[in-house]
């Protein structure tokens, strides 16, 4: 009879098990049990179509703002007066406060709720990271005019999104992405000047877009 053990390594006890701060798998099983089955509508998808890691401290410095999670904890690193309400779902406010904020980080609080149902707080700036690329321009607006009222004069939103080319040409990873919505959501990755239409639509009157070089670009609109 033989007896056989088996242990973690230390990677795998950090990355793969549910209780790690820094696990992984969650976004691991979304992409094999989500992802993984809409790509292969891929083919399907393509006739009737319209048409990791943020880089956080490069978005946040490269528009020299005065102002979940990784996001929030960067904005108050980098701009100590500051302080960031992180508004999304009662399920995801829930797992921001397990496994990404620690109890000292007073300076961030939540708020739940639904974009497009609730009221939003009344803010000098507001971050879109990577919620635009799942709507359709409508919606879009929709949810851009709403924070147009709610934003305090002088202030603005930030949207963080991969960036495609004027011309449509790449880079890659965005055009990946948009197949990746294409699948998934009602939204695509967009250009820096569909962008800046939809805020100009919104009501908002000044209009930066800032390529960082990484993946995620960022779009600045002013009240």
């Amino acid at each position: 009879m033989c007896l056989l053990l088996y242990s973690n390594t230390e990677m795998s006890s950090v990355f793969l098990t549910k209780s790690s701060p820094r696990s992984l798998y969650h976004s691991i099983d979304y992409n094999s049990n989500t992802m993984y089955l809409c790509w292969h509508y891929l083919p399907h998808a393509i006739p009737v179509s319209p048409a990791q890691k943020i880089n956080n401290k490069k978005i946040l410095t490269g528009l020299k703002l005065s102002c979940s999670g990784a996001l929030a904890r960067q904005c108050v690193k980098l701009y100590p007066d500051c302080t960031v309400t992180i508004f999304d779902l009662p399920k995801v406010v829930q797992m921001s406060r397990e496994h990404f904020l620690s109890p000292e980080e007073d300076r961030i609080s939540f708020h739940e709720g639904d974009f497009f149902k609730d009221s939003l707080p009344e803010a000098d700036l507001y971050v879109l990271a990577r919620i635009l690329h799942d709507w359709t321009d409508e919606r879009n607006v929709e949810l851009l005019s709403k924070i147009h009222q709610s934003c305090r004069p002088g202030g603005g939103v930030l949207v963080v999104e991969a960036l495609l080319s004027e011309d449509n040409s790449g880079p890659l990873t965005a055009q990946l992405y948009s197949l990746n919505m294409l699948v998934q959501t009602e939204g695509r990755e967009r250009k820096g000047s569909e962008y800046a239409a939809l805020l100009t639509r919104a009501g908002f009157t000044t209009v930066h877009i800032h390529n960082t070089g990484k993946i995620y670009d960022a779009v600045l609109g002013l009240k």
